[in-house]
């Protein structure tokens, strides 16, 4: 989390996701109305405009997915992923069977519009949170879709927390209770065998309290995370730990309170929904005539 960087597409993960779209939109039949309707060497353009402003993320994949249906297809990138698209902007182009380009319409569309979404969204909330705060997107990603989803966070200019369970010990409030049940001292023990069993990790400890924020700095964890506290609460742990740890604020933060809990001097703030409650951004595929 100290270095900004942009995940890189899985493509083999991103390939069974476009695979499995559209055998869910074409079974055994394939686009029955496309293929009675237009003939079938009818050639045609099409582009990819923007009804709202929004920030691009996911062309690279809606390029791969008309590559899908068709590898003769041509794709023209017009925006840079990352990029603010004013209304009216054309995003891309793509020219080639008419067939072809009406069957993969929507689905392209799916994985477009979804990955602008959460690209627009963490562009908005880093920027409420200013320069020196950075907002972390969660685990909470559509199954299957977590490289993508995490992808377009950073590609919005927000920064990505752990990618799955094995990348980074994180004791939570259930980790804590459990723990707990052996006696006092749960987050110390917790930590200590922590980094007996996975050495080369870092260790984040969720805390509710302040007391048990003493008890997590006490164990040396490198990430303290502050669970639905107040902004007063947070600037107090902020004091309290005078940068022995890094701290996360987590729980209750919404986009109108990101100034003012940014402004307590934590380091992090994570959202989840940046990727469990985006909108997804309105572009149309439009053919073009002439």
């Amino acid at each position: 989390m100290d270095k900004k960087s942009i995940p890189q597409i899985d493509w083999k993960q991103t390939d069974a996701l476009i695979s499995l779209a559209l055998s869910e939109d074409l079974d055994t039949v394939g686009d029955a109305t496309t293929n009675s309707v237009i003939p079938e060497n009818l050639q045609a353009k099409a582009v990819f405009l923007a009804k709202e402003d929004c920030v691009c993320a996911g062309l690279p994949v809606a390029e791969r997915l008309f590559k899908t249906i068709d590898p003769a297809l041509e794709w023209k990138t017009l925006v840079s992923e990352g990029e603010f698209c004013p209304k009216g902007t054309i995003m891309a182009e793509v020219r080639g069977n008419a067939r072809a380009l009406l069957t993969g319409e929507r689905t392209a569309l799916n994985f477009l519009q979804r990955l602008c979404g959460v690209a627009t969204a963490s562009k908005r909330y880093q920027d409420a949170a200013g320069a020196k705060c950075r907002i972390l997107d969660t685990r909470k990603t559509t199954p299957g879709w977590r490289n993508l989803e995490k992808y377009a966070v950073a590609t919005g200019g927000a920064f990505n927390h752990r990618i799955g369970l094995f990348d980074r010990v994180m004791i939570k409030d259930n980790h804590r209770e459990l723990a707990g049940l052996e006696g006092a001292g749960g987050i110390k023990r917790s930590v200590e065998r922590a980094r007996a069993l996975y050495p080369d990790l870092e260790v984040e400890v969720e805390v509710d309290s302040l007391s048990e924020l003493d008890e997590a700095l006490e164990s040396g964890a490198e990430y303290i995370l502050l669970d639905n506290m107040s902004d007063e609460m947070m600037a107090e742990a902020v004091r309290r730990v005078n940068g022995r740890a890094k701290l996360e604020a987590s729980g209750g933060i919404t986009l109108a309170r990101i100034p003012s809990a940014a402004k307590t001097g934590v380091d992090f703030i994570s959202a989840g929904a940046l990727t469990h409650s985006v909108k997804s951004s309105d572009i149309s595929m439009d053919i073009v005539l002439n």
